[in-house]
């Protein structure tokens, strides 16, 4: 139970930043400002805890900080571009990448590990089809594997992307077709898919028609045009206005 309540708490890892439901109007005009990433804060994220509890210690090889391995197969891109392409620090991306290579000396990260890293962080219930919406959501060339460099990008919106940025990252997590549209029946599946990981002794008690229900309360206010499909720009329009919504969407908060 103690670990069902921790995993249900809010975490940095949220898909829609502001665990703390700071209302949107005192938002407005504020500028994004580097977070402070501590460790402790990154373990919160399942990702993050998985690839840094495999990280060598600190002092380590530095030459594998510049991310030049003869033994990885995939070599990922130069420390100084995804630094730049990301919002983790040179030190932060060096941490990450000597556990991403403990774990995955190929350089590849491929569905079955996405599925055994939440079998391992959601005991209780039953991860593999949430695993497998998230592990396509990070496959941005769905080619069946993750190199590192999508993994940290998408990390990184995941955990210091602004709301916008989180929002879009969600909306492709539901486009499944990737066609530009979230239907019902999908949108559906995946909120089935993480109350299935969650299981049934979570904190507090998750109810049998508790998907349905989400679901058709996100699609009776998104779908404006009543089409039966919601789009881009409907899902980031209402997102953004409704607080309702975006306290709602919390429950991703703790499964990313």
């Amino acid at each position: 139970m103690q670990q069902a309540k921790e995993v249900m708490k809010a975490s940095d890892g949220s898909l829609l930043g502001d665990p703390g439901h700071t209302p949107l109007s005192k938002k407005e005009g504020v500028k994004w400002q580097r977070p402070r990433l501590t460790r402790q804060a990154l373990m919160r994220c399942c990702l993050v805890k998985w690839i840094l509890s495999s990280a060598a210690p600190q002092g380590s090889d530095s030459s594998d900080s510049e991310l030049e391995l003869s033994t990885v197969r995939h070599q990922p891109e130069g420390l100084d571009q995804l630094q730049a392409q990301t919002k983790f620090t040179k030190k932060e991306l060096q941490s990450l990448y000597r556990g991403f290579k403990n774990e995955c000396p190929t350089g590849l990260v491929d569905e079955d590990t996405f599925k055994l890293i939440y079998s391992q962080f959601f005991p209780q219930g039953d991860a593999t089809t949430y695993a497998h919406f998230l592990f396509n959501a990070f496959d941005a060339d769905g080619n069946g594997s993750i190199r590192f460099e999508d993994f940290v990008m998408g990390l990184s919106i995941l955990l210091r992307g602004t709301v916008h940025e989180k929002l879009k990252w969600a909306f492709n997590l539901y486009d499944i077709n990737k066609d530009g549209y979230i239907t019902k029946e999908v949108m559906l599946a995946i909120m089935k898919s993480i109350y299935d990981m969650m299981g049934r002794h979570t904190y507090p008690i998750l109810r049998e028609d508790a998907p349905m229900e989400h679901v058709e309360r996100f699609f009776q206010k998104m779908d404006r045009n009543k089409d039966g499909v919601v789009t881009i720009d409907e899902f980031l329009e209402t997102c953004q206005k409704d607080e309702n919504i975006m306290s709602s969407m919390q429950l991703f908060e703790n499964v990313i």
